[in-house]
Parts: C-alpha cells; sequence; structure tokens
C-alpha cells in the first residue's frame, strides 16, 4: 500500500472510533509522563490545527441559513457565552476568590471565559447529531473570543490575578485569524466537496491532535497526583462540576430547542476551549493554572464516551418523532 494510502486508511480508522479514542488518549498521556514535558511545546500548534480544521469544514450555505432566522443562533451563542461566566461567577462569589489559590482562580476563570471546545462539531457528528447549530455556534463565539474573553477573564479573575488584556487580545486575534486564514486557503485549494469527503480522515486527524495534545496536556500532572492528591481530587471536582452544570443548566434553560441541540449546547456550555487562552497566556500561566487546565481535559477526553448511551436514546427518540 502506497503510504499515502495506509495514512488516510489509519486515519480513517481513527476517525470511526472517535469517542473511544477520546477517552484512550487521555490515559495514554499519564501513562507516558516522560514525554510529557518533551510535548508541552506543541500545545499551541495542536490548538492551532484545531482552530483551521473547524473553519475548514465550515459549510457557509448552512450557517447563513441560521444567519438568515437568527433567533436560535443568537440564544445558543448568548447562553455558550454567558453561561459559564454565570455558573463560575456564582461558584466563585459564593466561595470567594480570597479563599482559594489565586491559580486556581484564574483557572476557573480561564474556563468560565473560553469559547466552547472546538471538538464539540466533531463529537455532534460522531453522536449522529445534526451539527449545523453547534458549529455555527462554536464559530461565532470563537471569532468574537479575542475581543470578549480577555474582559471575562479579567472580570472573574477579579484584582487578585493582574493580566495584561490587551496583549491577550492581541495574541488570540493573531492565533484565530491565522487559523482562518490558512483554513480559507485550504478550502480554496481542495474545494468544499473534497473536504466533506474527507470526513473521516478528518476526524481521525482530530483523535491524533487530541492524543498529541493529551501528552502535551499532561505534563506534571502525574507528578501532582502523588505530591498534592488533594487538590488534584479538588480540581476533578471542579471540573466535573462546571461541566454538569453545564449541560444541566442548558437543558433547562433552552427549552424551545431540540433535544440534541439543546444537548450538544449544553455540552459546549461545559467543554471550554480553554488551550487557546493558556496558549495566548504563555508563560504568564502560573504550575497551578497549568494544573487546572491538564485535569480540566478529562471531562473534554471522557464525556464524549461516557455520555454515548444518553445521546444514542435522544438520537433514536428524535429518529422515532421524525426530526
Amino acid at each position: 500500500m502506497h503510504p499515502a494510502a495506509f495514512i488516510a486508511a489509519a486515519l480513517a480508522w481513527l476517525g470511526r472510533h472517535g469517542t473511544q479514542g477520546f477517552a484512550l488518549s487521555i490515559f495514554l498521556g499519564l501513562a507516558l509522563p516522560q514525554f510529557s514535558a518533551m510535548a508541552r511545546p506543541a500545545l499551541p500548534i495542536t490548538i492551532f490545527c484545531f482552530t483551521t480544521v473547524v473553519f475548514m469544514r465550515l459549510d457557509m450555505s448552512v450557517t447563513l441559513g441560521l444567519l438568515r432566522r437568527p433567533a436560535k443562533l443568537a440564544a445558543s451563542c448568548a447562553w455558550l457565552i454567558a453561561g459559564p461566566v454565570l455558573l463560575i461567577g456564582g461558584a466563585l462569589l459564593l466561595v470567594g476568590r480570597e479563599n482559594l489559590d489565586p491559580g486556581i482562580v484564574l483557572g476557573l476563570a480561564i474556563m468560565g471565559a473560553a469559547p466552547p471546545i472546538m471538538s464539540s462539531p466533531a463529537v455532534a457528528i460522531l453522536y449522529g447529531f445534526e451539527p449545523s447549530l453547534i458549529i455555527a455556534s462554536v464559530i461565532l463565539t470563537t471569532i468574537i473570543s479575542p475581543i470578549v474573553a480577555p474582559i471575562l477573564v479579567e472580570l472573574l479573575a477579579g484584582a487578585a490575578v493582574p493580566l495584561d488584556r490587551w496583549a491577550l487580545t492581541l495574541r488570540l486575534l493573531i492565533f484565530i485569524g491565522g487559523g482562518m486564514a490558512v483554513a480559507t486557503a485550504i478550502r480554496f485549494w481542495l474545494g468544499l466537496a473534497r473536504i466533506k469527503a474527507m470526513k473521516a480522515n478528518l476526524d481521525g486527524f482530530g483523535v491524533l491532535m487530541y492524543f498529541i495534545f493529551a501528552i502535551a496536556a499532561m505534563d506534571g500532572v502525574t507528578k501532582a497526583a502523588l505530591d498534592n492528591p488533594r487538590l488534584v481530587l479538588f480540581v476533578l471536582g471542579c471540573v466535573f462540576a462546571v461541566s454538569a452544570a453545564g449541560l444541566a443548566s442548558s437543558w433547562l434553560v433552552l427549552r424551545l430547542l431540540p433535544a440534541s441541540e439543546r444537548f450538544m449546547i449544553g455540552y459546549g456550555t461545559g467543554q471550554r476551549n480553554m488551550g487557546l487562552l493558556v496558549a495566548a497566556l504563555g508563560a504568564g500561566v502560573s504550575p497551578t493554572t497549568f494544573l487546572y487546565f491538564a485535569l480540566a481535559q478529562f471531562p473534554i477526553y471522557l464525556l464524549p464516551w461516557l455520555l454515548g448511551g444518553i445521546a444514542a436514546r435522544i438520537r433514536r427518540r428524535e429518529a422515532a418523532d421524525g426530526r
């Protein structure tokens, strides 16, 4: 077999086993701590690849159709921005920022301010859901994140965590704008029809990027679990609580949406693209904040697999209803 054909077939196989691949990746990352420090510089590259692939796969006709009837899209985007801020901001007010490590406060602030995880559309596709709304919502909230996210980080973190908001805005603009430019060039070169035909290969490429990302993100996690297990358990409790609250609150608030779309907006509400802000902040991220970011990957990697049964029931119910 030609090497290119072999790579394409391998990526397609990974794409067909996406949810299992997500779950396996994070445990392989923990099992390979010796490679984590070496892989950590690759974090911005993998995030840039996610951004580029999502923009590359965007069907503009579907997005324009949603924009012609903007109420549903506007409500989804508004909740994807406001929901995490309300949930995390409320928790910080209840507990008190002064009672938490500043690194944990910044981690929570980044989680609340970041756009939805870029893999949300891929998860919707893996579940067999119609992905138009979540794709358009992720795209629009990501595009505006260079303006919105720094303001929200500063709002949630408070004066206890000093930030250069304008530097963060500029870095996000370069990061996201660069991804959009590369995606536009690839779309022009390949064409949308060919990109659609490569669905399984691109899904597999996403799983591969997540594997590399997992190794890089797990830098220091194994050591922290041994040195300070209470901190690790506390942070894990926080990130899974945000994930659960995002799903539950979206299910209640967005009751006018079909179940599958409500489910995926809830998924995006709880799963945030923290890596985008962590990569933009660079050396400004403390070890505790990076640990929070690393542990926040556990629900991102595990929930596509853990929620598969619920998604299947929603899909069957909608199919029976003729939706």
